[in-house]
């Protein structure tokens, strides 16, 4: 028996959907894939050009929602970074480093600990995660301090 995880997946999940949406999303792949000269990064800069992702209406219907996404008035989903979040961007990829340094330290052989197999590798990175962001908690080791300090020097040099 052979497993294809990617193609299962996407059956069980067609197979889990509703019937109704589950067509009209097969319709809309076959429409996109009969205009075969166009592909999907020139579709989506045509609507950007063409103002379908209004930043502003999504905003304005989005307000007071604390989702971060929206809708825009052609139907689109997309994402709306808050502003001032660069801190808390940089502070996880700080903890993301220092959880990479943290699982290479971490013994290896430490069946007894973590258990064997999978679960033992999993639980050891989940051990290394909350490692990492317990140590970029406060002031981390300084990895999201300079990266802040190199983006403000790269803004200010980019206006001025």
């Amino acid at each position: 028996m052979t497993v294809a995880p990617v193609q299962d997946l996407i059956v069980d999940v067609m197979a889990a959907a509703d019937p109704a949406s589950r067509r009209v999303a097969a319709s809309r792949l076959e429409r996109l894939a009969s205009t075969a000269e166009q592909d999907f990064a020139a579709t989506v800069d045509r609507k950007i050009e063409a103002g379908a992702l209004d930043q502003q209406g999504m905003a304005a219907q989005n307000a007071g929602s604390g989702s971060g996404a929206a809708l825009d008035l052609a139907g689109h989903a997309t994402i709306i970074k808050p502003s001032g979040g660069n801190a808390a961007v940089y502070r996880k990829f700080e903890a993301f480093i220092l959880q990479m340094f943290v699982e290479s330290m971490l013994p290896k052989d430490a069946n007894e600990v973590f258990g064997k197999g999978t679960a033992g590798t999993i639980w050891r990175s989940m051990l290394a995660e909350q490692i990492g962001n317990e140590m970029s908690k406060g002031n981390g080791i300084g990895i999201a301090k300079q990266l802040a300090k190199s983006r403000a020097a790269a803004d200010a040099a980019a206006a001025g």
